[in-house]
């Protein structure tokens, strides 16, 4: 990017692809390891969990460069780990542990490097045996929340919640709890 101008970032327009990875509609596990700085920051916080190595780096370093973040590492930082702390990884451009990324609640877990790749997998596998149509709506609600009011949340949650109640997968789930044997859903 060194030799771009205002204008050819504006006509790139890099960052629409971002807002596509948002809108997907199965959950998307981001699986890290090593330095998660800038983009790359900003490209996990479009995940909806996060599973990171004790080896991982997360960081904010573009004040160094003579620039800022555009991704999202200043509005989705900002909300997922508070003020003070975004500030600080935005302002200073240093870099924090996978262990306080765990603490400021940027990842869910934190494991051993040998087999973080093996946790997401099992995790994907877990949230793969779950009603399709239940994941889908309320990946919606849990991201409605971000970008509206508590009311106007609730009112978007509780309509996802009364749509699945015509799915074929609300019916079996419901018998398979009552018969005490595991569900087998079909996304319909």
């Amino acid at each position: 990017m060194a030799d771009k101008s205002a204008m050819d970032l504006l006509l790139i327009d890099q960052f629409s692809t971002w807002e596509q990875i948002r809108r997907l509609k199965k959950p998307l596990i981001a699986a890290v390891s090593g330095f998660v700085l800038g983009g790359g920051n900003e490209l996990v916080m479009h995940c909806d969990l996060v599973i990171a190595s004790e080896t991982a780096r997360f960081g904010q370093p573009e004040i160094l460069l003579g620039i800022m973040p555009g991704a999202g590492g200043t509005q989705r930082l900002t909300r997922q780990i508070g003020k003070v702390r975004a500030m600080e990884m935005v302002l200073t451009g240093q870099a924090i542990s996978a262990k306080d990324a765990l603490a400021w609640g940027l990842v869910n877990r934190v494991v051993p490097v040998e087999c973080y790749l093996d946790e997401v997998l099992r995790l994907a596998s877990d949230i793969a045996q779950r009603a399709p149509l239940a994941l889908r709506l309320a990946k919606e609600s849990v991201l409605k929340s971000q970008d509206s009011s508590l009311s106007e949340g609730l009112e978007f949650e509780r309509k996802n919640f009364y749509l699945l109640f015509a799915s074929n997968d609300q019916k079996e789930g419901m018998e398979a709890f009552m018969n005490k044997r595991p569900p087998r859903f079909t996304g319909t």
